[in-house]
């Protein structure tokens, strides 16, 4: 997966990661608002879902302690974190000068 999640971030377009896991509720809650805002975006951003526990080894890279983790990537650089769920309209406020 390593070799595959960089090229994913090092996309041209912004790429937003979701680390999460099977387990936790509020990561379940953070998903269908993901694709409401993907939907809302058009195109202008990749979303990719990360689960820490198939994948521990880039969670432990960018230092993910809890889930849910939105990252945003440009070019491979994280221009924005949060942990936590996030609302849709803080998500569409945050990304927006990242488009």
């Amino acid at each position: 997966m390593k070799g595959n999640f960089n090229s994913l971030v090092n996309s041209d377009k912004p790429v937003l990661v979701d680390f999460s896991a099977e387990w936790c509720g509020p990561c379940k809650a953070q998903s269908p608002i993901l694709k409401e805002v993907a939907r809302d975006l058009d195109g202008k951003l990749k979303v990719i879902k990360i689960d820490v526990d198939k994948n521990p080894n880039i969670a432990s890279r960018f230092q993910v302690m809890g889930v849910p983790t939105l990252a945003l990537f440009k070019k491979g650089q994280i221009v924005w974190r949060q942990s936590g769920l996030v609302d849709a309209g803080s998500l569409r406020s945050v990304l927006s000068p990242h488009l």
